[in-house]
């Protein structure tokens, strides 16, 4: 269960914009691991976990996007009901707030959450890091 660093990007949401993204970043030999989209009033948001975080923003900027990066846990959990359940009740517990968050499982039985959190150190030894 890592402490990681999430690339975060503000777009126009537009055809063609992720492609361009994931075409940057395959050019660039950059891995995306995991990431989430989201749009509001015309805008979009990608956030992404890559194998390369410093390779990736350099390749982002000289396409001209603007990219932010922050700490984030990624954490395997055993896909079952519950398992995500128990880690937000400890953190809530705690008192600390999941600013975002997204999901994937796969068929050997595990998922794979990656959580942005104020203090992603205190977060890992809550849930066992």
């Amino acid at each position: 269960m890592p402490k990681i660093t999430q690339l975060t990007l503000a777009l126009e949401s537009k055809p063609g914009v992720l492609a361009k993204v994931a075409r940057t970043l395959a050019d660039a030999g950059v891995n995306v691991t995991a990431f989430s989209t989201s749009d509001s009033a015309g805008r979009g948001r990608i956030r992404m976990i890559v194998s390369d975080p410093a390779r990736a923003k350099e390749a982002l900027t000289a396409a001209k996007f603007r990219v932010g990066e922050e700490p984030a846990v990624q954490l395997s959990l055993d896909n079952r009901p519950g398992a995500l359940a128990s880690v937000a009740e400890k953190l809530g517990q705690a008192k600390m707030n999941i600013k975002c968050a997204y999901a994937t499982t796969s068929e050997s039985g595990r998922a794979s959450v990656v959580l942005v959190v104020s203090n992603p150190d205190k977060a890992l030894s809550l849930v066992g890091g």
